[in-house]
């Protein structure tokens, strides 16, 4: 084999931006709880290390390939959690229009986007953490705001490739093995 991943490798990774579709969709945009979505990235990269193996019916063979496989449909699902994060985060900062229902004081008086999404924080009470960091107008808030979500991204990809990395180990540590009898049949075997 001159692939550096399984074919069953190829299609966990698929199977890994559907799980991120999907987690997105459910924990920020259906059910906006975002830290749920940072929590389910372990879980996630930990399933999808163990079935890029398990898919590939890796039962016998070279560690590193265990850990490729892995390592690449972790690595697929990472990215796909990283870009649906950044791509809802932008969906709202640009959309965002200032509305808020009566309960929350009313309607924001602001220019659509940075302006108030920025207007938002102060209005939460993080005024002086915006001004301790040296935002004072929309492009300094815009700035401030994508290097957050750019860092929490990253740091979501990390996570992702750890636990997917760690999910391959635990494949490896626990794959079922070839039957005595299919490793005396398997061609170039000595004859017993």
């Amino acid at each position: 084999m001159t692939r550096v991943v399984d074919r069953g490798a190829i299609v966990a990774a698929y199977v890994g931006i559907g799980m991120a579709a999907t987690i997105a969709i459910s924990f920020l945009l259906v059910i906006p709880i975002e830290p749920i979505y940072w929590l389910l990235t372990i879980p996630a990269g930990l399933l999808i290390g163990y079935y890029a193996n398990q898919r590939s019916d890796r039962r016998a063979g070279p560690w590193g390939r265990i850990i490729a496989n892995g390592l690449f449909a972790a690595a697929v699902t990472a990215i796909s959690i990283a870009i649906l994060l950044l791509g809802v985060k932008a969906l709202f900062f640009f959309a965002d229009d200032g509305y808020r229902d009566a309960s929350q004081g009313g309607t924001l008086s602001c220019r659509t986007g940075a302006e108030c999404v920025m207007a938002r924080y102060v209005a939460a009470g993080r005024g002086d953490e915006l001004a301790a960091a040296g935002v004072t107008d929309g492009a300094t808030f815009t700035t401030f705001y994508w290097n957050q979500q750019l860092a929490t991204a990253a740091t979501l990809v990390g996570i992702c490739v750890v636990a997917g990395f760690i999910g391959s180990l635990a494949y490896g540590a626990t794959r079922p093995r070839r039957p005595a009898s299919a490793a005396a049949a398997a061609p170039g075997s000595p004859a017993g």
